[in-house]
């Protein structure tokens, strides 16, 4: 009997153990850590590992102005943010009434996602190596989206670049606007992360 427990134990914590395991990390992640950092470093004279400047969120909105006729519209594209991001999205509401456009305080008007730590560097990863890509007649992205406070924005026009969304359950074409968010201090400083992030800037 007294084995018997022994044993039941030993396999509760076996399990246990198993699940707390920690996951591996990005791949960006890594490469920022191994690779990135230390050549930021090099590049800006950084005299300490902290100096550097790294990610340290990604905000994806989707403005869906046509929920104001047709409130099932939020559900879709929530369900298409979370595909994408791997996240549930927040719902947005409008924060004040609008009779021009029939919009009343409260009313959803859109949906957003906040990623951060690793959920933020698999992203980032797909984004630039997949969904980019898969752009037509892509031939860059804008060099100027920079806020002038180290931190980049980017509007894409179609949800179908990004391959979760399969093409066939679509009901209507919707753009996000993606706001990138680092530590820098300058735009010099974060367009030079960004490079290194994999993000291919416009030729001037």
């Amino acid at each position: 009997m007294a084995q018997g427990v022994k044993t039941k134990k030993k396999e509760k914590t076996d399990v246990k153990g198993s699940a707390a395991e920690p996951r591996t990390a990005p791949r960006l992640r890594e490469r920022f850590r191994e690779v990135i950092a230390p050549a930021l470093m090099k590049q800006f004279r950084y005299k300490n590992i902290w100096q550097v400047p790294r990610p340290s969120k990604v905000v994806i909105n989707m403005g869906l102005g046509e929920a104001v006729a047709n409130v099932k519209v939020i559900d879709t594209a929530v369900e298409e943010l979370s595909a994408i991001t791997g996240q549930k999205p927040v719902v947005t509401r409008a924060k004040k009434s609008e009779a021009g456009f029939k919009l009343r305080t409260g009313v959803p008007i859109g949906c957003k996602v906040t990623l951060r730590g690793d959920r933020m560097y698999e992203f980032l990863d797909r984004f630039v190596n997949v969904a980019l890509p898969r752009i037509r007649d892509f031939r860059g992205i804008p060099t100027k989206s920079f806020d002038g406070r180290g931190n980049y924005n980017l509007g894409v026009k179609e949800q179908l670049i990004f391959p979760e969304i399969k093409y066939e359950k679509v009901d209507a074409v919707r753009g996000m606007d993606i706001a990138i968010e680092t530590s820098a201090g300058t735009d010099e400083q974060a367009r030079a992360l960004l490079e290194y992030l994999g993000f291919p800037f416009q030729k001037s």
